[in-house]
């Protein structure tokens, strides 16, 4: 299970404990995060690689960063991806100059990680309009603020999806079933979310978790649990 931007392993909230229910749970510390602060250098397909060899085969979820993270997995490293959901995720900007953009305010907020330090940072990024239903004990913030400035702003600049090469054209590569999960007040998101799922083919699902934003699994935690763990006990 891979968290999002200024997260770590430990920001899963009661998704990750209900779902070891259904066998071992592993919540890594994505690169530039938590006790992988410094692997923040690695970019996404680095990142795949890199939890493709620490965590192996079984069934993957990724949240936001995570979720384009955990895509990068499932195309470079197919055999140890059983199946795969993702939430909040974007395979990237397909428009250069939108590409380019969102780039520079990566950088941008790379220079706001420094300039502000990491709690004050994470308290602006949390501020956001698409964090509005996030409830605070969901915040972890105490959990973001034990990043470092270093990590998180590699991050930005390595990771961010201004740096990321666009993956649409190779969703249909995807073989293994795919859950793709969005918020209903996450819009962007929601839209994203369907044309991954006509990109990929028939062997993905559209969901939208009802009464959520972004952070759904956080939001939401009940229903969402509910509709991965109607998918993991489906049919392969």
């Amino acid at each position: 299970m891979l968290h999002g931007f200024t997260q770590n392993g430990r920001c899963l909230g009661p998704l990750a404990e209900w779902l070891a229910g259904h066998g071992e749970v592993s919540t890594p510390d994505l690169p530039g995060h938590g006790v992988a602060a410094a692997l923040g250098d690695l970019d996404c397909p680095g990142s795949a690689d890199h939890l493709a060899r620490t965590c192996g085969y079984g069934d993957w979820f990724g949240y936001s960063l995570g979720g384009r993270v955990a895509l990068h997995v499932a195309l470079r490293h197919p055999e140890v991806v059983h199946r795969l959901v993702v939430l909040g995720a974007t395979p990237g900007i397909a428009d250069e100059d939108a590409r380019l953009e969102r780039r520079r305010i990566d950088r941008e907020r790379a220079g706001s990680v420094r300039e502000l330090g990491v709690e004050e940072f994470c308290r602006q990024w949390l501020s956001m309009p698409m964090f509005a239903g996030l409830p605070q004990r969901a915040g972890f913030l105490r959990e973001r603020s034990s990043n470092t400035v270093d990590g998180l702003a590699s991050s930005l600049i390595h990771a961010g999806t201004g740096s990321m090469t666009p993956l649409w054209d190779r969703l249909d590569e995807l073989e293994m079933p795919v859950l793709v999960l969005a918020g209903e007040h996450d819009p962007a998101y929601v839209e994203i979310a369907a044309r991954m799922v006509g990109a990929i083919g028939t062997n993905a699902t559209l969901h939208t978790i009802t009464g959520a934003g972004h952070a759904a699994h956080l939001e939401a935690p009940e229903i969402t649990t509910d509709v991965i763990e109607a998918f993991l006990t489906g049919p392969t």
